[in-house]
């Protein structure tokens, strides 16, 4: 039975939703264009349930490149509407059309000159009828067996919220990287923002040796900066190779003369390399997806190819690039 009933909730709601596409047409179309001209915020509102889902709309909005606010309609009535100018939208939620919060502030929100837009389950409500645009999101029923609580309904209005959310997106060409300029406190803003550049281990903090070095030099110089590697550059810092220090114990292997030798001798030729001004999520995809072998570090360089830094694994997953 519990089974059941749980099944019966998620079908009626997913047919609700499913219900909402014949509904997406020159009304919608309309809401969008609106928005877009908006030189305001988009100022979200509804009572109840219905408010619930419209902060998630409005952080939705808001996180996607359309500035947006919720206001409480309750607390509009009582000074807040002093938040509404002109050139703002008003999305407003009710299932009714007829919730007493939200219609008592629709006359000072037209006095003031904001449009409004009406999220609602009901055409002949007097929401709607005072409304510039109209988004339909009737249900035939609640998922709720008493038909009391709000289900389907606020689940609909949730989708009807991202659908609008994403066209928007789309229509202004938000891009990854604007996205993460309104994320830049987590993991996902520092994936997004995070570059090579901001990463890489550069100037005297760059392993570097020349051809004419020795193995011996190079595991010297590994050994002071603490990478566990070397770029090998020509006399002009054109990056020619690399040495790790698997290079090394693999050397050590057929015995210690190989030191003396040139560390053109061991290193690896043509390694992969990145740019400065690539993502570090990128670097580290491209050290994970290595083929036959994943690596831990990349070459930095720049156009001409001349060494100018090296991004360790380490410090991609310091910077939580993961």
């Amino acid at each position: 039975m519990i089974i059941n009933n749980a099944r019966e909730v998620l079908a009626i709601e997913a047919a609700a939703i499913e219900s909402l596409i014949p509904r997406i047409n020159g009304q919608f179309s309309k809401t969008v264009q609106m928005i877009l001209a908006c030189k305001g915020r988009v100022i979200v509102t509804g009572m109840g349930k219905s408010g619930l889902v419209g902060k998630k709309i409005a952080a939705t909005l808001a996180s996607t490149g359309t500035p947006a606010f919720f206001l409480h309609p309750a607390e509009g009535i009582h000074g807040d509407l002093g938040m509404v100018t002109g050139d703002d939208i008003v999305l407003s939620l009710s299932n009714s059309g007829e919730t007493t919060e939200v219609v008592r502030i629709i006359p000072a929100i037209k006095r003031i000159g904001a449009k409004i837009i009406a999220m609602c389950g009901c055409e002949q409500s007097t929401m709607v009828k005072n409304a510039d645009a109209f988004l339909d999101v009737a249900v035939e029923k609640e998922a709720c067996p008493l038909g009391l609580a709000p289900t389907a309904s606020t689940t609909v209005a949730l989708a009807m919220g991202d659908a609008l959310a994403v066209a928007l997106l789309s229509e202004r060409k938000f891009t990854p990287a604007d996205f993460a300029v309104f994320h830049p406190g987590g993991a996902l803003g520092r994936k997004l923002l995070l570059t090579v550049e901001n990463v890489m281990h550069s100037g005297a903090d760059n392993p570097v040796v020349t051809m004419d070095k020795t193995v011996q030099e190079a595991l010297f110089v590994m050994t002071g900066k603490g990478l566990g590697v070397t770029n090998v550059v020509d006399a002009e810092g054109y990056l020619l190779g690399i040495i790790t220090d698997g290079d090394i114990r693999r050397g050590l292997e057929r015995g210690h003369e190989f030191l003396d030798k040139s560390v053109d001798s061991l290193m690896t030729r043509t390694p992969r390399t990145i740019t400065a001004d690539k993502l570090a999520a990128e670097a580290l995809n491209m050290m994970e997806k290595n083929h036959p072998h994943p690596i831990t570090v990349l070459p930095v360089v720049d156009e001409q190819h001349h060494s100018i830094g090296i991004i360790h694994l380490t410090d991609l997953l310091r910077q939580g690039v993961v």
